[in-house]
Order: C-alpha cells, then structure tokens, then sequence
C-alpha cells in the first residue's frame, strides 16, 4: 500500500483487497473540527484554512462543491493536484493544465503536508484535507465532515446564504448519506476493486439495486430529501457525474448506465446545471485519474474516448415542487 508508515513513504502493501478478495477502505486519519465556538482550537475565519482536493476524486469533489455553492472561495483558498498519481502518491504539478502548486508550503508532495502536521503520522495520504494556516497542521481529512463544516462552520464569511443541512431535514440528510455510502458511493469502489468474483457481484447487485430505488425516489420529488437541495444531493452527484465515463467501463459497473435511468439522469443534469456546480466537475481529470492511476485494473493506462454526454439538455426537473435556493437561483456561473 502506498501509505505513510510512522512517517515514513512505504510502497509495500496490497492497497485495495481484503484476503477474501473485497476491498477495504481504512478510517481517515485526521478527525477535528471547525466550530463557531469561542473555545474551539479551530474556529472559522476568512483566510485562515486551505483546501487541498484533485478534481478526479468523488470525495475531494464534494467538498468543492460545498465550498462553491456557499460562496467561500474568497475565504477558503484551494490547491489542486496532479489527477495522476503514481506510487509517489499525490503530487503538484502546477505546468499541468488544472493543476496548482501548493500554495501554502510549496511542497511537491501531499504526503510532505502529512508528515508536517504530524511527523510519526501512519496511514493513506487522501483527499481532500483542510489546512489550517495559522497552526500550520492537517485539522481534518474526511469528506463528509469536511463538507458538513464548510456547510455550517462558516456562516460568517460565506457569500451565499445557501443551507444544505436545514432544520426541519437534518435527519432525513444524515439518512440518506448513510443509506447511499455503502451501495453506491462505496460501491463502485468494491466492484472495481473486487479480486474475487463473489464480492464483486455483491457489490454490483447491492449498487444496481439501490440505483434503482433512488431513481424511484426521484419519480415525484426533485432533490433526494424533497424539496431542497442538501449535501445528500452533492454526496450522490460526485458518484453518478462520473459513472458512465469511468465507473460503468473502468470498474465493470455496466449493468446500466445513469443515462438510462429516467429520474437519476435528468436529476443529474438538474444538478449539474446549478450554478456553481459545472466549474467544479473537470471530466479530463476524472478519466485521466482513473484510467492510469489502476494498473490493476488497467495495466495498459488506455483512456476510454466517450461518451459523449450532455450535462446541458434539459432535464424538466423544475416541474417537481421544490426549488433552488434562492441565493443560487440569482446566483451566474461564471
């Protein structure tokens, strides 16, 4: 596994599979938090915190979305990197179209951020990692708490008066973002690096399964929860704009592809046409990244040329009650 070990790069381990064959995800490694709390260690402030993210990553693309719908990229910086990555782990390439140096440090690798903010770290350098500038360390490196921090932690200086955790939903969203990690976010993970066939098709059936059932759910409401836009919608989003490029072809999803879904696909599109989300999705990082980045699965690093989707069509989702925040409904995606 290509992971920090007390600090130190090792290249030694099977990075993806379990001795049965399923993939295993490990626990991220840095946990804390951002409060509006005058004893919080860290506490929201315009300038103060950096996003680390590739384009290519679901999970780093959640928090960009966040970040972008809530109006925070004046106070929220942000460094991208290189969507391939080698046994190197990531890097900053900043010749490369998309990509940035790091602006904080100026390292050349993630993993050097890691070891700064804790010199005997021991696990997978991942993105995204929110930085916090003025105590030079990591404060947390897990998606989905990222994203609830950037949603609610920073209220202050956001630019948009955008909630994607109301009241009156929050149970409903924390719901819905459990009830899709295993089978669909995860999901295409498992399948794809699956080295046995029985937990591959597990996989598959539990994900085409619940692909169904979320299609159906979005026959008669617009966004996952009803009729507001939150995080589960961003959460699911990250997984279906890549699928029919990389996870229906790559990972050997290809049961059905999202564009054959009748409620998924326009939902997709419905999403994908808000704005501050289509600037944040760089499909020429997703397919780079996937298809070089797994020679376990794509030995030859052969990118696939299609499909050629239309993010843009009309989706008539607008019909269902529900609407944009109104925020974003003024809001130009410039």
């Amino acid at each position: 596994m290509n992971m920090l070990v007390d600090g130190e790069w090792r290249t030694d381990a099977d990075e993806y599979a379990d001795d049965d064959g399923s993939f295993q995800r490990q626990e991220t490694t840095f946990r804390e938090r951002v409060r509006d709390d005058p004893g919080a260690e860290f506490q929201p402030e315009a300038g103060r915190y950096h996003l680390y993210v590739s384009f290519a990553c679901p999970w780093a693309h959640r928090t960009l979305l966040t970040r972008s719908l809530k109006g925070l990229e004046d106070a929220i910086g942000v460094s991208v990197v290189d969507p391939y990555r080698d046994e190197d782990g990531w890097q900053f390439t900043p010749e490369k179209d998309g990509c940035t140096r790091d602006r904080v440090h100026g390292v050349d690798y993630l993993r050097e951020l890691y070891v700064r903010a804790d010199p005997a770290v021991t696990g997978r350098v991942t993105v995204p990692v929110l930085w916090d500038t003025r105590e030079d360390t990591i404060v947390n490196n897990e998606s989905r708490e990222i994203m609830r921090m950037l949603d609610t932690g920073f209220e202050e200086v956001a630019g948009r008066d955008v909630d994607l955790y109301p009241e009156g939903y929050r149970e409903e969203v924390d719901r819905i973002l459990d009830e899709i990690y295993e089978p669909i976010n995860n999901g295409v993970y498992r399948a794809g690096f699956a080295t046995e066939q029985a937990p591959y098709d597990e996989a598959v059936d539990d994900l085409f399964s619940a692909l169904e059932r979320w299609n159906d759910v979005l026959a008669d409401r617009r966004y996952l929860a009803g009729d507001r836009l939150t995080e589960a919608d961003l959460a699911m989003f990250t997984t279906l704009v890549r699928f029919d490029s990389v996870y229906h072809t790559h990972f050997m999803c290809n049961r059905k592809l999202i564009r054959e879904y009748d409620n998924l696909w326009p939902h997709l599109r419905d999403l994908y046409q808000t704005p501050g989300v289509a600037r944040t999705v760089n499909m020429d990082h997703i397919k780079e990244h996937y298809y070089t980045t797994h020679p376990s699965v794509n030995p030859h690093r052969i990118v696939a040329r299609g499909p050629d989707l239309d993010f843009e069509a009309p989706h008539g989702r607008d019909e269902l009650p529900g609407d944009r925040p109104a925020a974003l409904a003024a809001a130009n995606d410039d």
